[in-house]
């Protein structure tokens, strides 16, 4: 009888060290506010434990009004019910102006707040493009070393270009709801790309049969295989299969492995290119260019001309 009661007990949730949590917060926002070097971030926080599997990056992406938070506090649930650490990295929107950010969807995960096994960040996207922050990778590569089993980033509510996200999580899942007008449109282009999980979310509302099978013609012509699902993020309906397929992605391997390492190598030679442009356009060469440009003794496609030499010059340097 003892040996019954024993096994009922469920193991204790895992949790992270309440110092360590502090330690990650205060890491993050020292590669957001640009205080501090990464690399002796990472060694403060101490290598990950050799026991652990590698951190598991799940985006969640799409249309603003999708659900995306709701959704994110249910995925959240579920795996802490599977015995899993989780950290989320809310992305919102700051205006264009005081570069300031409501920080709103921490607030709506408040719930989880006092689980240890439970770490929660919203990041204002300043001047980041592609609905993340332009410290998200550096947060999530933090949150790898404190020891988390599942990273979740959830974007700024995105349209059809800004694809960032692809670059940095593992899984991408690109969330839309029937009610938004013709919704298929409002992600049909860039996001159907990196979409590995579609989620048609809200759907109780009339139109979500409808969604769904758009978006599988869509994904049809496209000739990829991308499964759709549908969840009520409001009561948890759908959500174990939306979990299912993200745990059968982490067994198989990242499927955005190799698009990432393009993606990323892309931007990456595309900002170098930028810094090198402005370095040009400060440079002497460019002053006395445009002083000509002023007196008119030279055309603006002569100018222009002159800058990218100088901006080509650079590159060997």
């Amino acid at each position: 009888m003892a040996e019954a009661t024993e096994a009922s007990v469920p193991a204790p949730a895992p949790i992270i060290a309440p110092r360590k949590q502090r330690d990650l917060a205060r890491a993050i926002s020292g590669v957001e506010n640009g205080n501090a070097e990464l690399v002796a971030l990472l060694a403060a926080l101490g290598e990950r434990d050799p026991k652990l599997a590698r951190l598991a990056v799940f985006g969640i992406t799409g249309p603003p009004g999708a659900g995306k938070s709701t959704l994110v506090d249910r995925l959240i649930e579920k795996f802490r019910a599977l015995s899993k650490t989780v950290a989320v990295v809310a992305i919102d929107p700051s205006s264009p102006f005081t570069r300031g950010a409501v920080l709103g969807d921490r607030v709506r995960m408040q719930r989880h707040a006092n689980d240890a096994g439970v770490f929660i960040r919203s990041m204002a996207s300043r001047e980041g493009a592609g609905g993340i922050a332009p410290a998200t990778r550096d947060a999530v590569a933090l949150i790898e070393a404190a020891g988390f089993d599942v990273c979740i980033i959830e974007t700024v509510g995105v349209g059809q270009v800004e694809l960032e996200i692809v670059a940095i999580a593992d899984v991408v899942v690109v969330v839309t709801v029937p009610a938004l007008g013709d919704s298929v449109q409002t992600i049909k282009a860039g996001l159907t790309e990196i979409a590995d999980i579609f989620v048609v979310n809200m759907a109780d509302r009339p139109g979500a049969n409808a969604t769904t099978v758009d978006l599988k013609h869509m994904i049809r012509e496209s000739a990829r295989d991308v499964p759709v699902l549908q969840t009520i993020a409001n009561d948890g309906t759908g959500i174990d299969e939306l979990v299912a397929e993200l745990q059968r992605f982490e067994l198989q391997g990242a499927p955005s492995a190799e698009r990432a390492v393009r993606f990323e190598v892309v931007r990456l030679a595309r900002d170098l290119a930028v810094r090198r442009a402005r370095a040009a356009l400060d440079s002497p060469q460019a002053a006395r260019s445009f002083e000509e440009l002023r007196a008119g003794t030279k055309t603006r496609r002569q100018v222009v001309d002159e800058i990218l030499a100088v901006a080509r010059e650079g590159e060997g340097r």
